[in-house]
C-alpha cells in the first residue's frame, strides 16, 4: 500500500481526487515494464541495490519520479525479502564490538599514553598504537568458526537496505498500473471518518461475499436494503475510532478490492485530510474503472448445487426455495448469510439452508461454533461427507444435518424441512 509521501492527489471543491494512471498510457506502461525488469533481475540482490538502480533510471527526486517510486512500492510490497547471514547479525555485532573494546584496552595497557607534564623520552614521542581491524575480525571469526569475510557481509545484514530479495510477484505492466491505482484509493481511505457504500444488481453469491468480507476484516458497519433494491453499508472509518486506527484503517483498505468486483457500486467517504485534519470527501464508483487484483473467492458454487435446488423445487412444491442474502446477526461475532431460505407456502414458516462443501470448508468450524449459541431456531446444515467435522460440535447443533457425497438429496431435504411444520410436532 502507498505511504502518505507517495500519494498523488489534487483537491477540488473540498474533494480529494486521486490522480490515477491511464490504463493505456504508453509512458507509464513503458515505465512499468522497466521496473518489472529491475525486479525480475533483482532476485538475490539487496533492497538498497534495487532502489539505487531505480534512482539511476528515473532520478531520485521531483514530482516526475513520484509515480515511479509508487509503482516500485507496489512491487516491493509483493516481494519477499530476507536477512541473509550465516550468523545472526546482532550476534556478530555483539562479538565484534566486544572484541574491539578488548583490543583497545590491550593497546592502552601495552602502549600507555603520555599525560600533561610527562617528560618526552629521547628520540621524541613513542609511536601511537595502531588499532588492527583485521586482528579483531580474525579473533571473532576463529571463535565463531567462520571466515572474516562472512562477518563483514553479515554484520549489518538485518538493516533494511541490506535485506536480500528472495522472490516477487511477477505481473504484466497493465496489471501493475491497475494495482497502483487501487493502492492510491486505498491510501486515501486510510484518512476516512465515515464511509457509505451502495451496491445494486448483484447476484446473491456476490452479496454474500461482501458480507463475509466485512466480517473477515472486522469492520464496524450497519446495513439496510434488500437484494432486489440493493444494499447500503455505513462503515465507521479508522479516524472515527479513538485507538488502533492504523490496523483498522488497513482492514478498511483491504475491503476495497472485494467491492471493486461489483458491477454497480458507489463509495462516498468523509475524510480528515492533511496535518490540520481538514474535512474533505472522497468518491469512487464502478464507472471509474479501478480493477481488483485479489482472488475472487467466496462466490464459487459447483454446478451440482443449483441443479440440486432446481430438483428440490420440482419434488417439493409445498416449499419455495430461493437464494438469499438475508443477514442473520450473530451478536458481536459477526453475521451469517445462509445460502437458501425455504418458505412453506401454506403456513409461511421459513427455514434457512446452508450448503457446506469443499469450497466452504474454511467456514465450517466457525458455523459449528456460532450457530448453536447465536443462530436462528430453524436451519438445516447440508454437509459434504468429504469434510473433517468435529462430532462433538455436530451434536450441539439444534437443527438437523443432511449429509451428501456428490450432490445433496432433494427428497431427504424435503423430509427434514417437513419436520419443522407444526403438525410434525
Amino acid at each position: 500500500m502507498l505511504t502518505g509521501d507517495l500519494l498523488r492527489v489534487r483537491i477540488s471543491k473540498e474533494r480529494v481526487l486521486p490522480i490515477y494512471l491511464p490504463r493505456d498510457g504508453s509512458q507509464w506502461l513503458e515505465a512499468a515494464e522497466s521496473l518489472l525488469a529491475i525486479f525480475r533481475e533483482g532476485v538475490g540482490r539487496t533492497r538498497g541495490e534495487i532502489e539505487a538502480e531505480i534512482d539511476d533510471l528515473f532520478g531520485s527526486g521531483g514530482k516526475a519520479t513520484l509515480v515511479h517510486r509508487g509503482l516500485a512500492k507496489v512491487l516491493e510490497d509483493g516481494a519477499e525479502f530476507e536477512v541473509v547471514a550465516d550468523v545472526p547479525p546482532d550476534r556478530i555485532r555483539a562479538k565484534v564490538f566486544a572484541a574491539a573494546a578488548a583490543h583497545r584496552r590491550e593497546l592502552a595497557a601495552t602502549h600507555p599514553q603520555l599525560h600533561e607534564g610527562d617528560s618526552i623520552p629521547a628520540g621524541g614521542r613513542p609511536p601511537r598504537p595502531v588499532f588492527r581491524r583485521d586482528v579483531v575480525l580474525q579473533s571473532v571469526a576463529d571463535e565463531l568458526d567462520v571466515k572474516p569475510e562472512v562477518l563483514v557481509e553479515g554484520m549489518f545484514a538485518d538493516l533494511r537496505d541490506e535485506n536480500r530479495m528472495l522472490s516477487f510477484q511477477d505481473m504484466t505492466a497493465q496489471r501493475l498500473l491497475d494495482r497502483y491505482n487501487v493502492a492510491l484509493a486505498q491510501a486515501t481511505l486510510l484518512r476516512s471518518v465515515r464511509v457509505k457504500v451502495e451496491v445494486r444488481g448483484e447476484t446473491p453469491a456476490r452479496y454474500r461475499q461482501l458480507f463475509r468480507q466485512l466480517k473477515f476484516h472486522r469492520l464496524l458497519y450497519r446495513v439496510s436494503g434488500t437484494m432486489r433494491e440493493g444494499y447500503s453499508f455505513n462503515l465507521d472509518g479508522p479516524l472515527s475510532l479513538f485507538s488502533a486506527t492504523t490496523r483498522y484503517g488497513l482492514q478498511m483498505a483491504l475491503f476495497l478490492p472485494a467491492l471493486l468486483r461489483c458491477k454497480d457500486f458507489r463509495l462516498d467517504a468523509e475524510l480528515r485530510w492533511g496535518p490540520r485534519r481538514d474535512p474533505r470527501s472522497f468518491h469512487v464508483d464502478s464507472t471509474i474503472g479501478l480493477v481488483s487484483h485479489t482472488a475472487d473467492t467466496g462466490t464459487y458454487v459447483p454446478p451440482e448445487i443449483p441443479a440440486f435446488a432446481e430438483r428440490f423445487r420440482q419434488i417439493a412444491p409445498a416449499w419455495e426455495l430461493s437464494e438469499t442474502t438475508e443477514i442473520v446477526e450473530l451478536g458481536r461475532e459477526g453475521v451469517w448469510v445462509p445460502d437458501y431460505r425455504a418458505v412453506h407456502k401454506a403456513t409461511g414458516l421459513d427455514v434457512f439452508v446452508e450448503v457446506v462443501g469443499f469450497w466452504k470448508k474454511s467456514s465450517l468450524g466457525r458455523l459449528l461454533d456460532q450457530l448453536p449459541r447465536l443462530g436462528p431456531s430453524r436451519f438445516v446444515m447440508v454437509v459434504s461427507e468429504k469434510l473433517k467435522v468435529d462430532e462433538e460440535a455436530l451434536e450441539k447443533l439444534p437443527g438437523p444435518i443432511l449429509w451428501f457425497k456428490e450432490i445433496p438429496s432433494a427428497p431427504e431435504l424435503a423430509a427434514l424441512l417437513d419436520r419443522f411444520l407444526p403438525e410434525a410436532g
